[in-house]
């Protein structure tokens, strides 16, 4: 099947997240013979109740990009994407994308304010590299004096609060991206939809950059999944398999609780690809960001809600709606 993309005008692109976080504009279409309603993030608790489960997926971005230099003076950065062995986020060990590539061969050593902190590797598949830090502090901690949290590439302006691009929730370094739609939520939501008698479970997904990039397959079939590391607690499962509806905050929380689901593990690297006539078996409703064209984040809308999602995008671009990691968002129900 041909990969799913539309025309995103550059205008529609969100450059700064609004204030409070859940002023943002929801559009809702959870039955599709209904009409589309225009709501708002903070109408999210009428929208749900007892017997719900709302998902949240608590991972945490790192200060994952190092702006560095070579001993000759030269600029250079390293962007962390995943931690080798068993160590996670305070693996002496990464690979990462580094730039200026070509002129930083293998044994190259980067340094921050004079400080050598990193050893450029081989490359290991698809334009990255190994890098290795060489001092003996946990890396966790060099990141938090050394880097900053990375923006998407379509985002032009830096933040006056890097901490909106984190979740009012977010407790576990390991993203190297922000799982975008739980940016909307507040704890005065959270509060209301607890009050409502709305379960609110967890799930740890760390997001990679391979969920935003783009397709280049000409096919949907043809696109090869990254990997990205997730974890499922037992009291989630349990929570979802005794719902009325289980409601996903973002594509992250989907792909870890259809993961845990399609493989009986609720912990483990998960390749999972969700496109097609995939059988969903855990989530029945989406609360999702709008998304790049061509992306793997559209292929899985697609497969949640049929081909009605282009109706639903025409919508929102009609309606002016906001884009991407900080645009607006959708509440959506699944297709069957």
């Amino acid at each position: 099947m041909d990969v799913p993309e539309y025309d995103l005008p550059g205008e529609s692109i969100a450059q700064r997240p609004v204030e409070p976080r859940h002023a943002a504009r929801l559009l809702v279409s959870l039955d599709p013979t209904d009409p589309v309603e225009h709501r708002h993030v903070f109408d999210l608790p009428g929208l749900l109740g007892e017997g719900d489960v709302l998902v949240i997926n608590t991972t945490k971005v790192l200060p994952a990009r190092l702006r560095l230099h070579k001993r000759s003076g030269g600029a250079a950065e390293v962007m962390l994407l995943e931690p080798e062995g068993a160590g996670g986020v305070d693996s002496p060990c990464w690979t990462a994308l580094v730039r200026p590539g070509r002129r930083l061969p293998p044994g190259t050593v980067l340094l921050a304010d004079g400080q050598e902190l990193v050893e450029v590797g081989e490359e290991v598949g698809e334009g990255t590299r190994r890098v290795r830090f060489l001092p003996d502090v946990p890396v966790s901690q060099l990141l938090e004096s050394a880097g900053t949290v990375p923006l998407p590439p379509y985002i032009h302006q830096s933040l006056a609060e890097p901490g909106r691009y984190q979740t009012v929730y977010a407790d576990r370094l390991g993203s190297v991206a922000a799982p975008t739609a739980g940016l909307h939520l507040s704890h005065e939501v959270l509060a209301a939809c607890t009050a409502r008698g709305v379960v609110i479970a967890q799930v740890d997904l760390a997001v990679g950059l391979g969920t935003f990039r783009p397709l280049s397959a000409t096919q949907v079939e043809e696109h090869v999944m990254h990997r990205e590391r997730y974890q499922v607690p037992v009291t989630t499962m349990a929570a979802c398999r005794a719902a009325r509806r289980v409601v996903a905050v973002g594509t992250t929380t989907v792909r870890a609780l259809e993961s845990a689901a399609a493989t009986g593990n609720l912990a483990g690297d998960t390749r999972l690809y969700i496109h097609g006539a995939y059988r969903f078996q855990v989530v029945d409703v989406l609360l999702t960001n709008f998304h790049q064209p061509r992306s793997s984040l559209l292929v899985l809308l697609e497969a949640f809600c049929g081909p009605r999602w282009r109706e639903l995008y025409d919508t929102a671009l009609a309606e002016g709606y906001r884009f991407l990691s900080f645009g607006d968002a959708m509440l959506v129900g699944r297709a069957t």
